[in-house]
């Protein structure tokens, strides 16, 4: 299949899975076991994990005791966990908890114990200091097969395969999961849940490329290593089933996540439970900050609130369960003579924060800040409080925003963060507050948020004492970041039109609905089109064709949002796809080349700027329907130096949309930073 285009692969499994259908297989749904009713849960019994763990590095010194390197060693492994509360009606469960993935390492408490060991999803927090570099040595030991349906039919890391990054051919479904799958080529009988590819990316990272974690760069318990692996070799000996990461922690100080990222495998590997918050920081103040500024407004807020207790993070991402507790998800796929368990989105029917359904945070009188991450595979929230009060927006992706935006609702979409201040100093003591959820499903246009069920992220407790006392009222300066001056946004000058790159977002219809999304029609093994220049600054004006938002994250480079208009997309669809005739419909051969299309002559209305919550730094961003997106990315580190590696040194970065069913689906595409 080396040389086969997908086009022709969905071709051929189509073709024969219709023959294979009328005499062997009938593909319907197959009986699923039950499933829990999310209405019979308790809700706000689970308390929330405000102090998720903090990794304990060993620390590198120089001569004079300074620390110079921070080095971890970090498991993947699997292991049992109570995320549902005490009191669900569970049916066949042995000890009423789930089993899930995680990543496994040496933890800090709170209380200065040193755990040396400690397995949860999501996982311990990486607390990183700005300007000492870590080194993390990570080490699969997932040895059992992937308990979620791993669909060989899509692109994906396919240990199986003898040539890494090539495709290969299985065709003959099982009519259920999970399935032995045959090779037509050769005969053979494969098992594609086993062994697992893995590989941890460092979400929001300005990192090498050798140690990105790219979608290629995957390895397995056993030694079986994709196109693209490497390790950071000056500091470690490698056994086969591990790589070291080198992370500089030279940019400014921002909320940043890791997840796995194994090409095709992230929807499934990630929903196992394989993912964790990595907070980046200045240096401790070595006095006390009374008025704090753009430049020390990070060691201000570390004083001022305490991690695990005012500072808390929340992971919030959606599962559903069987009725014995363990996970959900779908085994049917939407076109399942072609992709046999690829479904386009998945949205769960419970709300899980911190690794608990559901939970409730005891708060007292006073101010929190809460670092909210969208870990979902698909789904985004529109977050508000059921009492109405607003709330302070202070930073997302890259960092700080340009100044403090007050609001009392905020849409976060999957892979996006937000750094939030929350005033509880005038809630009357006893009142629970729901934080809400409306957005839709898929968003923006699809199901409403069920009240009762994904409708609620969790609950606030007001009491007088609690195990998370608050801080006092922080003082906000005018302007929080230093490389974010006061004044218009962007704050990057604009690229002359020659360094200017329009794409398009177009979603491949199969016989019962979607069968892949892809960016300007290109399959991930397409030719190269993203060749920015070391130092420089591009538009990337994208043009969205589907019905969805999608949230486009670039891995390396933060950008600033330029704009969002409307246009005519039906128009601009039909112009876009004559002037490709050649490619014929996508997804266009691995060969072509799509041409571009101006899309001013099809704009409407006026454009719309940034939302002032989204006036900062960005790695993922929202691209509506029917708008065409421009961003600013510049090639450099967000204060205008060179990054403290090569960028073009390596197997290259990656640009995709992270409602993960998409990205292992196509919608992905590798990009090259030239010198």
């Amino acid at each position: 299949m080396k040389n086969k285009t997908m086009k022709t692969f969905v071709a051929t499994i189509a073709v024969l899975a219709i023959m294979l259908s009328s005499v062997l297989l009938v593909f319907s749904a197959p009986p699923n076991p039950a499933l829990l009713d999310p209405k019979t849960i308790p809700k706000y019994v689970n308390q929330l994990v405000a102090a998720i763990p903090v990794y304990e590095p060993t620390n590198v010194l120089d001569g004079a005791r300074n620390v110079i390197r921070q080095d971890y060693t970090v498991n993947m492994t699997y292991f049992r966990e109570q995320i549902l509360p005490t009191g669900t009606p569970l049916v066949g469960s042995p000890d009423n908890k789930t089993h899930v993935w995680g990543y496994q390492g040496q933890v800090r408490l709170l209380d200065g114990t040193v755990l040396p060991t400690f397995e949860f999803s999501p996982s311990a927090t990486f607390i990183a200091t700005r300007g000492i570099p870590s080194n993390v040595t990570w080490v699969n030991n997932i040895d059992q097969p992937q308990f979620l349906p791993v669909d060989p039919t899509i692109h994906w890391a396919d240990p199986t395969n003898p040539t890494p990054g090539t495709m290969r051919m299985w065709d003959l479904f099982p009519a259920t999961f999970p399935g032995i799958f045959t090779n037509s080529m050769t005969g053979a009988t494969l098992n594609a849940q086993t062994p697992v590819p893995l590989v941890p990316h460092l979400h929001g990272g300005e990192v090498p490329s050798w140690s990105d974690g790219g979608p290629n760069s995957w390895w397995t318990y056993d030694g079986i290593l994709g196109s693209s692996y490497s390790t950071n070799g000056a500091y470690s000996t490698t056994p086969s089933n591990n790589a070291t990461y080198y992370y500089p922690n030279a940019q400014n100080p921002a909320t940043l996540w890791y997840h796995d990222h194994a090409l095709g495998m992230t929807r499934l590997n990630v929903m196992s439970g394989l993912a964790g918050f990595y907070l980046l920081k200045d240096a401790p103040a070595t006095t006390t900050i009374i008025t704090p500024t753009a430049n020390n407004f990070d060691q201000y807020l570390t004083q001022h609130f305490l991690y695990g207790v005012s500072e808390i993070p929340l992971a919030i991402q959606d599962r559903s369960f069987y009725a014995n507790g363990e996970l959900w998800f779908p085994t049917v796929g939407i076109n399942p003579t072609i992709h046999p368990y690829w479904m386009p989105e998945f949205f769960g029917n419970t709300i899980m924060v911190n690794g608990k359904v559901w939970p409730n945070l005891d708060v007292t009188q006073s101010w929190y800040r809460f670092r909210v991450l969208d870990g979902s595979n698909a789904r985004f929230y529109t977050l508000s409080f059921s009492n109405k009060m607003p709330f302070i927006v202070i930073g997302s992706d890259g960092g700080y925003l340009q100044q403090a935006a007050t609001v009392t609702s905020l849409t976060i979409s999957p892979g996006e963060r937000y750094d939030i201040l929350v005033d509880f100093s005038a809630v009357p003591l006893g009142t629970k507050i729901i934080m809400k959820n409306t957005a839709r499903a898929p968003f923006p246009g699809g199901a409403p948020a069920d009240p009762q069920t994904v409708g609620q992220i969790m609950q606030f407790t007001v009491k007088a004492t609690s195990a998370n006392p608050g801080a006092a009222a922080p003082v906000l300066p005018a302007a929080l970041n230093p490389t974010l001056p006061l004044g218009a946004f962007p704050t990057l000058a604009a690229p002359p039109t020659t360094q200017q790159r329009i794409r398009t977002l177009f979603e491949v219809m199969g016989p019962a609905g979607p069968l892949m999304v892809t960016i300007n029609g290109q399959l991930w093994d397409g030719v190269l089109t993203e060749t920015p220049k070391n130092g420089t600054t591009e538009d990337w004006i994208i043009v969205n064709l589907t019905g969805d938002t999608h949230p486009i994250h670039t891995h390396l480079a933060t950008f600033q949002l330029v704009s969002r208009q409307q246009f005519q997309a039906n128009k601009y669809m039909k112009d876009w796809l004559a002037i490709n005739a050649a490619g014929g419909m996508p997804p266009f051969p691995v060969s072509y080349v799509p041409n571009s299309l101006n899309p001013i002559p099809y704009l409407q209305g006026k454009a719309t700027p940034a939302l002032p919550s989204e006036m900062g730094w960005k790695d993922t961003v929202q691209m509506n329907p029917g708008e065409v997106t421009i961003i600013r990315i510049r090639f450099l580190q967000q204060d205008g130096a060179a990054y403290p590696f090569d960028p073009t040194q390596g197997p290259g970065y990656v640009w995709h949309c992270h409602i993960v069913d998409h990205e292992d689906n196509e919608m992905m595409r590798p990009y090259q930073v030239m010198p």
